[in-house]
C-alpha cells in the first residue's frame, strides 16, 4: 500500500533515563544526557539531530536526576519543538519498560515512531532508514553496523532478526532454531517501530526491548539496516568523549 506518511509526521522518543554507571563519576551528580561533547549536551546533540530531519514531537524519558533534564529542557528548547516528558520515579524501567511506560504519548496514532538511546551519536541518514522501514513495513526496523561490540544482533541473509549473541560470555539466544550462518552485527541504538508493538509487549515493568524482538520476531518481521561506514559512536564511558569530540566538532 502506498503511504504519505513522512518521517515529518511522526513522533520520537529519546532514552535518558538510564543511570549511567558507566560515565561515572559525572553520573554521580548528573544524568548521562547532560554529558558534553565539544561544550554540547548528548541531549542536546541528539534533539539537533532529530531536528534536521523535521522531526519536532519528541517523548524523553528521565529517572536519574530527572530535574536537571526538565531544567535544561526549559531553558534551552526552542518553541516549535514540542518536548514531552515521561518521568520514570520508581524507574528506570530498561528500554522496553521505559517504551511501554510511554505508550500513551507513541500511540496516538498509526505513525511509526523513532526511538534512540540518548548516549549514541552518529551521522546515519535517519531518512533513507524511514524510507526503507516505509517500503518494507516491518513490525520494527534497527539501525545496525558492522563493528565490534560485547553484544550483537544476528541476522539472516534478508536481513531478518533471527538472534542475539553476548560476545562476553558466549551465550546465545534464537528466535526459532540456531541458524549457522546468521551474520553478526552491533546494534546502534536507534529504531523505527510501528505502534502495533505495544499490543505484543507488557504494558508494565522493567525489562529490556531486545527480550521483546526476540520474542516478536517468531513471527513478525523485524529488520536490520545496515548503515556500516556512517560515524557512529555509544558515548558510554569517559573516555569515549574523547573519542566522540574527534568525530563530532561543534
Amino acid at each position: 500500500m502506498i503511504t504519505d506518511i513522512t518521517i515529518e509526521n511522526c513522533k520520537a522518543m529519546i532514552f535518558a533515563a538510564g543511570l549511567g554507571t558507566r560515565l561515572k563519576p559525572f553520573t554521580n551528580h548528573h544524568p548521562k544526557a547532560l554529558a558534553l561533547v565539544n561544550g554540547k549536551t548528548l541531549l542536546g546533540r541528539n534533539l539537533e539531530y532529530l531536528k534536521q530531519f523535521g522531526i519536532r514531537n519528541i517523548v524523553i524519558n528521565t529517572h536519574h536526576f530527572a530535574d536537571q533534564i526538565k531544567e535544561f529542557i526549559d531553558n534551552n528548547i526552542e518553541p516549535e519543538i514540542h518536548i514531552s516528558i515521561t518521568h520514570e520515579i520508581d524507574g528506570p524501567f530498561e528500554t522496553g519498560g521505559g517504551l511501554s511506560f510511554a505508550a500513551s504519548q507513541l500511540s496516538d496514532s498509526e505513525n511509526p515512531f523513532i526511538v534512540m538511546n540518548v548516549d549514541m551519536l552518529t551521522d546515519l541518514d535517519l531518512k533513507g532508514m524511514f524510507e526503507f522501514h516505509q517500503k518494507i513495513k516491518p513490525l520494527a526496523t534497527l539501525a545496525v553496523t558492522k563493528r565490534n561490540s560485547s553484544r550483537q544482533l544476528l541476522f539472516n541473509d534478508e536481513m531478518s532478526l533471527v538472534g542475539w549473541k553476548n560476545n562476553a560470555t558466549g551465550e546465545l539466544r534464537w528466535v526459532k532454531e540456531e541458524q549457522e550462518d546468521a551474520k553478526p552485527f552491533s546494534f546502534s541504538g536507534i529504531h523505527i517501530i510501528e505502534p502495533s508493538i505495544f499490543n505484543m509487549m507488557p504494558s508494565s515493568g522493567v525489562f529490556s526491548i531486545i527480550d521483546v524482538y526476540l520474542k516478536c520476531a517468531a513471527s513478525n518481521l523485524i529488520v536490520g539496516y545496515d548503515h556500516s561506514g556512517d560515524r557512529i559512536i555509544d558515548v558510554g564511558k569517559p573516555e569515549s568523549i574523547a573519542e566522540a569530540e574527534k568525530l563530532f566538532g561543534s
